[in-house]
């Protein structure tokens, strides 16, 4: 079974509630049949003027039998969610007649469903942009207690059955942070264990990745990826995480015994840790292209609530696989 059909069953199990935000998008509408057709979802609402949104399906070819359509203006959950939205922004300066009035973008109500419960997950960004996606999760769905950022993850499947999780691993931060605190990269090892659990389904092994393995070099990019293990050691000392290890000391178990014995983590890593977004960016597009290995994400972490952003360039079956994921994570 592949990861996406893994998912898919998850979801289905799950049943959880699904808002596509951008309804009046094409291959979102036609994700969005596949999605109740499948039983991903128990329900899935598209959000958008239902004229507009009708207009779409039938250039599609898509029948929206089954297919919820809420339309901001003339909700009548428009003041209550309005009046959400100005509690959460009061304090920048958001007066409630802006509240009401901003409250009807497609992003700003997908994310309030979500806080609200009406929707249990969301699935966005196939005309929106990444940060159009992320500033309505963070003002309004927030990030969770406890972690102050946000950020990403790709689940990598291999064919090398003998490493990480038969060949799987959790590459994280490889879209969202660009060069993270020592802080940060705790939160960002600490979710990326999180996502281990659900969508790998094996205990995490977390290597904090750098150009150094146990003090065989230093230097300041050093220092933080040591400063970031204390300081999971401290708050989650159940984790199974080392660092500073190189790649092939993370995952090689040759390599390990040589550069980093005694490790707990050398040369049995599921879960890689960048140390900043240029070498988690690189470091998952060479595993993809030279690899050949199935990319699945960029997926989100550390919000309160689940949330995926899309690339705009998605396929259908791009959407119907992210809002699988997402779906999942709303189990979990």
């Amino acid at each position: 079974m592949t990861f996406a059909e893994k998912m898919k069953a998850q979801a289905v199990a799950a049943a959880k509630k699904l808002v596509l935000a951008e309804g009046t998008e094409i291959r979102t509408v036609k994700a969005a049949r596949i999605i109740i057709d499948e039983k991903l979802a128990s329900s899935v609402t598209l959000v958008g003027n239902p004229t507009d949104v009708k207009k779409v399906a039938a250039e599609a070819g898509v029948v929206l039998d089954g297919i919820d359509i809420q339309n901001p203006e003339d909700s009548s959950l428009r003041q209550n969610y309005a009046d959400e939205y100005y509690d959460l922004r009061k304090k920048k300066g958001m007066t409630p007649e802006q509240a009401y009035a901003d409250i009807v973008n497609e992003l700003r109500w997908g994310a309030m469903m979500v806080r609200k419960g009406d929707a249990d997950a969301m699935v966005a960004g196939a005309k929106n942009t990444t940060g159009d996606v992320l500033r309505a999760a963070f003002q309004i769905i927030k990030t969770k207690p406890g972690i102050a950022s946000a950020s990403s993850c790709f689940v990598m499947a291999t064919d090398k059955t003998s490493l990480g999780a038969d060949g799987s691993f959790i590459f994280s931060d490889c879209a969202t942070i660009p060069n993270p605190t020592a802080e940060q990269l705790a939160e960002i090892a600490e979710e990326a264990a999180a996502s281990c659990a659900t969508f790998l389904g094996v205990e995490p092994v977390i290597a904090l990745l750098s150009y150094s393995s146990k003090g065989s070099a230093k230097g300041e990019m050093v220092d933080k990826v040591t400063q970031a293990l204390e300081l999971v050691k401290v708050k989650r000392p159940d984790l199974r995480i080392d660092g500073e290890l190189q790649l092939d000391a993370a995952i090689i178990e040759s390599v390990g015994t040589s550069k980093a014995p005694g490790s707990p983590v050398a040369g049995k890593a599921n879960v890689l840790v960048f140390p900043d977004l240029q070498a988690g960016n690189i470091g998952y597009k060479l595993v993809q292209r030279l690899a050949g290995a199935e990319a699945y994400g960029p997926i989100l972490q550390g919000f309160a609530k689940p949330i995926s952003d899309l690339s705009r360039g998605a396929s259908v079956e791009d959407i119907v696989v992210t809002s699988a994921i997402t779906l999942a994570q709303a189990a979990n």
